[in-house]
């Protein structure tokens, strides 16, 4: 391929076009100006999303990577943008989110000397991305951003960022784009073991109680069709992980419900009860398996993952396969007999009679007059046909929603996970309307997390983006009120709040809303959300004394489950 002279940043450009990049998330600045520049003359190639603060760019990425399956795009300037997308990185490196993310710097000769705007970008970042690196001349923007993206999508992914130079962006090189295809001493998809397969096997055709546990490595891979086969070839129940809920349907018959200190009473109790445990990309969280000196002793364990780093980190398995979740899932379901474990599935019921009568019913039947956001949830669920995009703030509004959404396909839930990072919802929102725009997206806020990012607003005034902006509003940070109320003998300290107007600040910026307090009028009010063309708020009013249940408390067995906050199970 003949090579052209261009400048550094037209490189970068032209390189980011190459990889199919269809939008940046970003703010410009000083040390990243020339790139802005030459994006000016690309506008018809490439899209460039202005949000109002840079976090807002890496979460809006997020949330456009986790719908769309591709890697997310971010640019800003040096200094203080630079350290403003940390916390991005965090949350995208935690929850195996692609990201690409470009800070400027300020020009080589100047690094070191504390110039204006200047950070140790690659230092600050390092700990939080797969790869972290400077770049300080033109000639080495065209490899770096092909290396950027292989090492982000591929294998596990996750965030990479590029700090370059000031000079390294004016300066001239001669371009020629070639995608990264391989990269000595790293090997993102390792080939599957036969040995392993055939061990894995043995255990499943052996059990009597199997039990899987999907998490979002399921998601990423693609597995899902081959999720339902080994299921349903084994008759073998199937618990999500956060991140793995709408990898199988709500309604499948399998399905047992969300793991961990807010999911179902039966994934945690038969957690406890099964033979095998099949754990499929996902990493043993501590919010899942409670005291891991109580977890599922009596059970061998087959953990399947693409990075070797979570075998026995947190706890020991029986029976490691390394290899892409959808590749081993293929060989594995060849090898798997055909069984029926109708007893235990059966035994599932149990557990969720109980939760039905103590959880389920209460929070979506209350006998009150004030609202539950569980039932909110569901309402609006039911309303989109429980096929809408779901994506969360933290909190009580995110256990709730996760545990009261229905998904009918996957890559329907946007949340933070690892991180849990209050403001990640509405910049995520905006990213997966822009990376799914054919779905409609429903965001669900309390009234705490909304107003760490609720700057972005303007963002979907500008670009006219159509979500819809559910706060469940209780005048409380809702989730540390929780704690207070069970652990801390009622002392609310620092929760209650004081709320503005959230239907008023969207109408400064353009966007309709309505503020919702009685369960009479709910339903319209929804009808009106889902057909109104454009972004819309609904600000519903939630009874303070609401709280997520089931719960296991921090560290405690996960058969330890709290039905509400004077009974157990």
């Amino acid at each position: 391929m003949a090579t052209e002279k261009i400048k550094g940043a037209e490189a970068l450009i032209r390189s980011l076009i190459a990889e199919n990049t269809e939008y940046i998330f970003g703010y410009p600045g000083g040390a990243i100006m020339p790139v802005f520049d030459v994006l000016y003359d690309y506008r018809d190639k490439l899209k460039h999303i202005l949000v109002r603060h840079e976090q807002g760019a890496t979460h809006a990425a997020q949330g456009y990577a986790r719908v769309s399956g591709k890697t997310g795009v971010v640019m800003v300037t040096s200094g203080p943008a630079a350290t403003n997308i940390i916390t991005g990185l965090s949350d995208a490196m935690m929850d195996s989110t692609p990201l690409i993310v470009i800070t400027g710097q300020v020009s080589s000769p100047l690094l070191g000397s504390d110039a204006f705007q200047e950070t140790d970008v690659v230092g600050i970042t390092q700990p939080v991305t797969k790869w972290s690196y400077q770049i300080r001349h033109s000639d080495e923007i065209a490899w770096a951003v092909a290396r950027a993206f292989y090492i982000a999508g591929n294998g596990r992914p996750g965030p990479v960022v590029l700090d370059i130079a000031k000079d390294a962006q004016t300066g001239f090189t001669d371009f020629e784009y070639n995608p990264c295809q391989f990269i000595r001493s790293y090997n993102p998809y390792p080939d599957v073991k036969p040995a392993e397969i055939d061990a894995a096997a043995r255990l499943i055709n052996q059990a009597k109680k199997p039990f899987i546990l999907a998490g979002q490595g399921v998601v990423i891979s693609n597995a899902e069709r081959e999720l339902a086969e080994l299921a349903e070839k084994a008759d073998i129940p199937v618990g999500c992980t956060l991140l793995g809920l709408s990898a199988m349907p709500t309604d499948h018959p399998l399905y047992k419900g969300m793991l961990g200190m807010h999911g179902s009473i039966a994934s945690n109790i038969k957690t406890n009860e099964c033979d095998l445990l099949i754990a499929i990309g996902m990493r043993f969280d501590d919010r899942v398996t409670g005291d891991v000196e109580q977890y599922a002793r009596q059970a061998q364990i087959i953990h399947i993952d693409i990075d070797p780093s979570e075998f026995n980190k947190n706890v020991k398995c029986d029976v490691s396969v390394l290899g892409d979740a959808r590749t081993v899932l293929q060989a594995l379901n060849k090898e798997i007999a055909p069984a029926k474990h109708e007893a235990w599935i059966a035994s599932f019921a149990e557990c969720e009679k109980v939760e039905q009568e103590k959880v389920i019913e209460p929070e979506l039947h209350p006998q009150k007059t004030l609202m539950n956001m569980g039932e909110v949830v569901r309402k609006i669920s039911d309303a989109t046909d429980n096929d809408s995009i779901l994506v969360t703030d933290v909190g009580q509004n995110q256990m709730l929603s996760a545990r009261y959404y229905r998904f009918k396909q996957s890559r329907s839930i946007v949340t933070s996970g690892g991180l849990g990072t209050m403001g990640f919802g509405l910049p995520a929102a905006i990213g997966a309307k822009i990376g799914r725009p054919d779905r409609t997206v429903c965001f669900f806020t309390g009234d705490g997390g909304i107003q760490m990012t609720i700057q972005e607003l303007g963002t979907i005034m500008q670009y006219g983006i159509d979500v819809k902006i559910i706060v469940l509003n209780n005048n409380f940070l809702g989730m540390v009120r929780q704690w207070q109320a069970l652990f801390f003998d009622h002392r609310y300290s620092e929760t209650p709040m004081l709320n503005p107007d959230f239907t008023g600040i969207a109408a400064a910026y353009g966007i309709a809303g309505e503020r919702v307090a009685t369960r009479e009028e709910f339903d319209a009010a929804i009808q009106r959300m889902l057909h109104h063309r454009g972004a819309y708020l609904l600000d519903v009013q939630i009874d303070p004394e609401c709280m997520v249940f089931p719960m296991t408390p921090a560290g405690a067995c996960v058969t330890n489950i709290m039905l509400n906050a004077t009974e157990k199970y």
